[in-house]
């Protein structure tokens, strides 16, 4: 399973965890302006912004989980499987007449469920233009490959300015403001947010005696703040527990304590290997954890056995380029030894 947030200092910052079971060879990829995107219901575009996030490349494409394009935009695409649902490529019905060149009769253009983080990343600026954008498409479920089968996810959007959830279910696209910043997988958005409802009495503070008139209850300890949060590893309560930390999180301004605490927030929720079993000895891990610098274009990352952070920035690169730039994961972590 998996955690996105959104975190703004000076700069504004957005990442995810990845947690599976297994990895598929992720990298590290810079999309430049003019590598040439062969949408499959859409056609070919050759200008775009450019984009930098984690990927699986398959065919020289990039399959990204999470990215941010140039303006300071971000995405991420969080497993919600059983909830999603994308309509059906070669059926007409579904927009209640046929296609030609991509657009649907009633104005909708036809995305692929894999191609959905570039589409938007590589056309809109700001949340804003994505809202406008995600009006007029069709999410429909066409595999890349018989390799891969088609990912039953949900998204969140996020700029400076704002955040959005997209969930593509059997009823349609619903789009929903997301004003914690946050995701996770199932339930759908809107039960999550109604969940927090039921921790409205957590607090960073010490806890006061409330639990009856009269008795008197000791705070035993110092530091016995968040009273009350969960802490296991099911979608709800990582919502919760990364909803309370990312919104009660204080640091300074600069870029290294901006991603120090950033990657503090998502450690909230960090799997360790043995404590979620998916399968007779197979167990979920925080295979990574992403900060990216939006403003900045900068893409931060640790891994499970790699807790020293590694970044790219997309703005050394060439980004007027046609190639795909690459670069493997450091998975491997290295002590610092002080005598």
């Amino acid at each position: 399973m998996c955690t996105a947030a959104t975190y703004k200092t000076k700069d504004f910052y957005f990442g995810r965890t990845l947690d599976y079971e297994f990895s598929y060879g992720d990298e590290i990829v810079v999309t430049p302006r003019n590598y040439v995107f062969d949408f499959r219901h859409s056609g070919k575009l050759e200008s775009h912004y450019a984009i930098v996030g984690m990927a699986h490349v398959a065919g020289d494409y990039p399959l990204y989980y999470d990215a941010i394009n140039e303006k300071g935009l971000g995405m991420a695409g969080l497993n919600f499987v059983g909830n999603a649902a994308y309509a059906g490529a070669e059926d007409d019905q579904a927009e209640n007449a046929a296609c030609q060149d991509g657009v649907c009769g009633i104005g909708k253009t036809k995305v692929a469920q894999f191609e959905f983080i570039p589409w938007i990343l590589s056309i809109c600026a700001t949340v804003a233009e994505a809202r406008e954008k995600l009006n007029r498409i069709l999410l429909v479920d066409t595999p890349f490959s018989s390799q891969f089968p088609i990912a039953q996810l949900h998204w969140i959007i996020a700029d400076k300015n704002e955040c959005i959830v997209v969930e593509s279910m059997a009823d349609g696209m619903h789009i929903y403001d997301n004003p914690v910043g946050v995701l996770t997988n199932n339930p759908p958005f809107p039960y999550q947010m109604a969940a927090l409802n039921n921790y409205r009495g957590l607090s960073p503070k010490q806890p006061k005696s409330t639990f009856a008139p009269g008795l008197e209850l000791d705070a035993y300890s110092r530091g016995m703040g968040a009273m009350g949060l969960p802490g296991d590893l099911s979608s709800q309560s990582r919502f919760v527990r990364v909803a309370f930390t990312k919104l009660n999180s204080r640091s300074a301004d600069s870029e290294q304590a901006s991603i120090s605490q950033f990657f503090h927030i998502l450690g909230s929720v960090d799997q360790q290997r043995g404590c979620c079993e998916v399968a007779e000895g197979k167990y979920e891990i925080t295979i990574y954890t992403s900060c990216c610098n939006c403003d900045k274009g900068i893409y931060y990352y640790t891994t499970y056995d790699n807790s020293q952070i590694t970044a790219v920035d997309m703005h050394r690169e060439n980004l007027d380029e046609k190639s795909l730039v690459r670069y493997p994961v450091i998975t491997e972590g290295k002590i610092c030894w002080q005598n």
